[in-house]
């Protein structure tokens, strides 16, 4: 498969964070924190659907401001704008009235974004309540990596916000090297050691070996990286039967991981309601960030679009 990445998804040169007022604390220092290791360019980017209401003087008729609008959530924002200044950083605040969702990949649409960094919440027991429907939205669509900080994520600061392990949750499909060849440029460009990780279903367990061992697998899975980089970096493979939510998060914490990077061309807003909604039960859980690659995404870098699993097929690393 030809891989064509932009260089910029591995080492951002202008990183959009993706801000509600107030502010995901953080979600912004964890996307400060990437801003200042790469030197990049800050947007502050809010979209709103507040209209502030105003009494015109001389006819006393009620009307939408929208520049007040926009001015008063800028103004809330400049406080972040400051910190990320204050680092030396080029920032730009940028407000929008409508959808978050929308805005968000419109804008990132229209100017030369490399990485949406965005926090999210987990409101609910399942599916896309686990994530919120504005994070559902952008990881599914969004022409860019998007790093997302969930609500179990342990602060950063005490490690200085470093990423020395990075999990990557690979499988047997067309989109694997792909999605493990993004994580090992990760790798190299942080100089961490790379985990590709194969769940399979016990019931797939014949069927998916064929014939072949646990530790044949894993050695087989060591080709998912390009060999150019096999050299570079620390790689390490796991392959074990089980739940693919369970032992992601399981292995995140055992391996104490700093990044897991996943594949969202299953990311449906079917699959995130149902019991297969992987993706959003890791964003949900996971410990560490999680940052995702679209179908989008995955179709600007060489892939095909893939055939839908039916559900028994359902594994990690199609989500």
């Amino acid at each position: 498969m030809a891989v064509a990445f932009k260089p910029g998804w591995t080492k951002p040169s202008t990183l959009l964070f993706a801000s509600e007022i107030p502010a995901n604390e953080k979600a912004f220092s964890f996307a400060l924190a990437q801003a200042k290791e790469f030197g990049a360019d800050f947007v502050l980017f809010h979209a709103y659907d507040t209209l502030v209401v105003s009494t015109s003087e001389t006819s006393g008729v009620r009307y939408y401001d929208y520049a007040a609008a926009a001015r008063s959530e800028k103004h809330q924002l400049e406080p972040l704008a400051e910190r990320v200044r204050a680092e030396g950083l080029q920032c730009e605040v940028v407000v929008r009235p409508g959808l978050p969702a929308d805005q968000i990949l419109a804008f990132t649409r229209e100017r030369e974004i490399d990485r949406i960094v965005m926090g999210t919440h987990s409101p609910g027991p399942v599916g896309k309540l686990l994530v919120g429907s504005v994070a559902e939205a952008v990881l599914r669509s969004a022409t860019v990596p998007v790093y997302i900080v969930g609500p179990q994520v342990v602060d950063g600061a005490y490690r200085e916000f470093s990423t020395r392990t990075i999990l990557c949750a690979a499988s047997l499909l067309e989109s694997s090297p792909l999605v493990a060849g993004f994580a090992a440029e990760l790798a190299a460009q942080h100089r961490a050691r790379l985990i590709l990780q194969h769940v399979i279903r016990p019931q797939e367990r014949v069927r998916l070996l064929a014939g072949r061992s646990l530790d044949q697998l894993e050695a087989d899975m060591l080709a998912l990286v390009p060999a150019a980089l096999q050299g570079r970096i620390s790689i390490q493979t796991i392959v074990v039967p089980g739940d693919p939510t369970e032992e992601l998060l399981y292995q995140s914490r055992a391996q104490q991981a700093d990044l897991i990077v996943l594949g969202a061309q299953g990311a449906s807003a079917f699959a995130a309601i149902t019991r297969h909604g992987v993706v959003y039960k890791v964003l949900a859980h996971a410990n560490c960030p999680v940052i995702t690659l679209s179908p989008v995404v995955l179709s600007q870098s060489g892939l095909h679009a893939e055939k839908p699993q039916p559900a028994e097929e359902y594994m990690a690393g199609v989500f």
